[in-house]
């Protein structure tokens, strides 16, 4: 896109202003829309494409700025409070218009951009991003579960014509595939910070998988759908004794879970959502899979998902189990997937694009960083996003494995040596820290909604351990660094204290793939970001244990600091060469 920068004749720009007016009006009468938003869209259109030149269809840059004129309406509806984006899902405009949701989230950063959109629009398809990011990687690895559990869904034979008296139809493999990912969506839907979060979305999974498996084990005749080989894999298991049966636990250990972490979601989450549906009697039944409840369960649950696409105006998720998936979503067609683009096949080329995709969220570290570069570690091998997410979970696990979140008789013994022992001091600070955090953590903060406490607990004591761990390293260095000198004026300083937990909080919720992305923790413990920049070289040469990608997030956010955050003007910087003696020249600094 590019601002125009001379006249255009009128024949030409009356041709082509005749020609929006009749794709918006085709286009508005297709999703069976008023008039007056037609109207809306074509002025807010033609107002941008008389100022830029827009490369492309015209059709899909109309499906954006339609779907951002749809998005201002507001319908009330009955029971139900308000209705967003005029009655009209996205997915619904993309098919309409012909467009992918990959091409649509790169033409609709452009149209923001151009129509100067507000900030809450922006953040909004930041989000919608995110989510299709973290469902797309999620449904990669629902597939090859589910085969390895279910008897495959693609070798089923056609079913038999059926007479007027058989009104229900037997639960299929390729049923139980769509009702599983269906009950998954809208699950995921009604928590929205678990929406975007990739640990805790494919966890989410896990526990659909661990509810179907465990209905299809219990319901008399329905064992025919599930993969024998699976379920002998599973006959030591103690969970299969359980009644139901829990694999929550074989899940994560096949399949790159955090059994912690799993059945705190299943505990806190799922199963009391699944109470709720059953209250709305949108479930019904002692088995969801028999003949008697498995059609009105799947009918149900799909005009339930349907009516949430409507309401919060989203694409549907059930994009990935329609024949035009590939289309819809922008992966290239089956077809073609051994023809090379490059040095690689379309589909491996658009694997690596929605690698990169979910990668850019995970880190945006220079390719040279600053003080960590000679921190970090050799490249390891490309994995999968989300064993990349539950490794990096792991590494922090193992990190502290063995650890209190107190600090150790080591570490006690420097205290007591220190001309006045700060240990009260120390932990009062980091009590005071984690109450904080933990009330920031579960109250809803700008597009985010707060989490359950025993998730923010969880995510505290981790950092709290790390803390302790940590401390103690920079102690040793520095004890042996000052040849064994009283340390008492470095453990006084309340703000190091605080800006080292703050960093131990940032790399517990980066390993964790948290949608509160830096300065959230900063801000949650309204602390500087001058003070969080001068702990973290410290904080990466004192512990060994850091992944690569742990190491190039700090350095990210030293870029963050450096570039723009430190010279705010609320900085406390301008406060420190206030109150100094002379300003360092710009030779000194070098120097340093």
């Amino acid at each position: 896109m590019e601002r125009k920068g001379g006249e255009s004749s009128g024949s030409s720009e009356g041709e082509a202003g005749e020609e929006a007016r009749m794709q918006v009006e085709e286009l508005c009468a297709e999703l069976n829309l008023e008039p007056e938003t037609a109207a809306r869209t074509l002025s807010t259109f033609t107002r941008t494409w008389s100022t830029f030149s827009l490369e492309g269809e015209m059709k899909h840059w109309l499906a954006c700025a339609l779907y951002a004129e749809c998005r201002k309406c507001v319908i009330p509806t009955v029971g139900k409070g308000v209705m967003e984006g005029n009655g009209v899902s996205l997915t619904r405009i993309l098919r309409s218009a012909k467009l992918s949701l990959i091409q649509f989230f790169n033409k609709m950063k452009k149209w923001m951009d151009m129509s100067n959109l507000p900030q809450e629009f922006r953040e909004r398809v930041e989000r919608l991003e995110r989510n299709f990011e973290v469902s797309t990687v999620i449904f990669k690895k629902f597939e090859p579960i589910f085969l390895d559990m279910f008897q495959n869904p693609h070798e089923e034979p056609q079913r038999l014509p059926r007479s007027r008296k058989q009104r229900k139809l037997q639960c299929t493999a390729k049923d139980l595939f769509s009702f599983c990912w269906t009950l998954f969506v809208y699950a995921k839907g009604n928590f929205s910070l678990i929406g975007d979060d990739l640990v805790n979305s494919y966890h989410l999974l896990l526990c659909c998988l661990d509810l179907v498996y465990s209905q299809a084990l219990q319901c008399p005749h329905r064992d025919d759908l599930v993969n024998p080989s699976f379920t002998a894999s599973l006959c030591d298991a103690d969970s299969m004794e359980e009644d139901p049966p829990c694999i929550i636990s074989a899940l994560c250990e096949h399949y790159d879970g955090l059994a912690v972490e799993a059945k705190g979601i299943k505990e806190h989450y799922f199963k009391p959502y699944i109470s709720k549906l059953y209250d709305r009697k949108i479930l019904k039944g002692s088995c969801l899979l028999d003949l008697s409840s498995f059609p009105d369960n799947n009918k149900s649950l799909n005009r339930e998902y349907e009516e949430y696409v409507l309401t919060v105006g989203d694409f549907d998720e059930r994009v990935f189990l329609g024949v035009d998936a590939e289309e819809e979503i922008g992966t290239p067609r089956k077809y073609l997937a051994d023809l090379p683009i490059g040095n690689c096949t379309p589909r491996k080329h658009t694997e690596s694009s929605l690698h990169q995709l979910f990668e850019k969220r995970r880190s945006f570290a220079p390719s040279t960083p600053l003080t960590g570069r000679r921190y970090l570690k050799e490249e390891t091998a490309v994995i999968t996003p989300v064993s990349s997410a539950t490794q990096c979970v792991t590494k922090l696990q193992s990190m502290v494995t063995g650890l209190r979140n107190a600090p150790s008789e080591q570490l006690n013994n420097v205290f007591r040596l220190c001309a006045r022992n700060p240990m009260e001091n120390i932990q009062n600070t980091v009590k005071e820290i984690g109450q904080k955090f933990c009330l920031q953590y579960t109250q809803p903060s700008g597009d985010q909604s707060g989490s359950h406490i025993d998730f923010a607990v969880t995510r505290w004591k981790l950092a709290e351990i790390l803390y302790y761990k940590v401390l103690e390293s920079i102690v040793d260095q520095e004890t042996k660094r000052l040849h064994g000198k009283d340390l008492t004026a470095l453990l006084e300083q309340e703000i190091f204290h605080q800006s080292l937990v703050a960093c131990c909080l940032e790399i517990v919720l980066f390993a964790y793939s948290s949608p509160r992305i830096f300065p959230w923790t900063i801000e949650a413990l309204n602390l500087s970001p001058f003070y969080f920049y001068k702990v973290i070289e410290v904080f990466i040469r004192s512990e060994d244990g850091l992944s690569r990608d742990m190491v190039k997030h700090l350095n990210s956010i030293e870029e963050q600091i450096l570039e723009s955050r430190a010279w705010a003007s609320d900085s406390v910087l301008w406060e420190l060469l206030k109150a100094a003696e002379t300003v360092p020249t710009c030779e000194e600094v070098g120097v340093v």
